[in-house]
């Protein structure tokens, strides 16, 4: 499955929908249900809804899924055989795609790898599906296609718990991925000693509340639909 071409300007907010749409879509291929009436209760489930989510949310972009989720076509076909046998072929339309890592997504990678606290493949493919999304330009939990920020945080605390125990402050995670790999290397990221002197404390601590990417718009449809509701005409009774 390949992600639509990119829209001009002009039309961004109805590339926005579609994209929405496609993305809401592709999680309810993967899950049976919308993304926001998902049960996370378990484990289980929450893992497939992680998983489902970060599919989704790539399905919405250009290029292939596989390329999109840092995961060699393999790979995905792995993840999709175990955790979506009844969607295994979404993803894998171009094969032949590169599969190489940039320098950066790969020490990303592999500080997760390094600080797993779940011994299986799931948590491998999700070092890499993690590490390839903290490319983007968004908040990391946004680009996940999650529904918030406190999932992020349940996700490296479940499968990454030694590094996602370090952030006792509450940084926000690219940056403190940054600032893991800058410390193991022996070098200082940071230009003050105290995080409250610093010019960039927002950058680091800021708010990341924000809307899913695959919200879908159900607060407006359910809105406008409202809307029409009162301003139907009132049926008179049969004189």
């Amino acid at each position: 499955m390949d992600a639509p071409s990119a829209l001009p300007a002009s039309e961004q907010p109805e590339a926005l929908r579609d994209r929405e749409h496609i993305g809401t879509a592709a999680y309810r291929m993967l899950t049976g249900c919308h993304p926001a009436d998902a049960s996370i209760d378990d484990d289980f489930s929450f893992d497939r809804h992680v998983l489902a989510c970060i599919l989704a949310v790539a399905s919405m972009e250009n290029g292939t899924v596989a390329e999109r989720v840092g995961l060699a076509t393999v790979d995905l076909a792995s993840l999709m055989a175990h955790w979506f046998p009844g969607a295994c072929g979404m993803g894998l339309a171009d094969a032949k795609a590169a599969e190489v890592d940039d320098d950066e997504t790969a020490m990303v990678r592999d500080l997760l790898l390094m600080h797993r606290s779940s011994e299986n493949e799931t948590s491998c493919w999700l070092a890499a599906m993690i590490a390839r999304r903290a490319m983007e330009p968004n908040h990391l939990w946004e680009d996940l296609g999650l529904r918030d920020r406190s999932e992020l945080t349940r996700l490296l605390s479940r499968h990454f718990a030694p590094i996602a125990a370090r952030n006792t402050r509450n940084m926000r995670w690219k940056r403190f991925f940054y600032r893991a790999l800058c410390e193991s290397d022996g070098f200082v990221m940071c230009t003050t000693p105290v995080c409250t002197d610093c010019r960039d404390f927002d950058l680091c601590f800021g708010d990341e509340s924000g809307e899913s990417r695959m919200a879908d718009r159900r607060r407006e449809a359910t809105l406008n639909a409202a809307i029409s509701t009162a301003a139907a005409p009132l049926a008179l009774p049969p004189e």
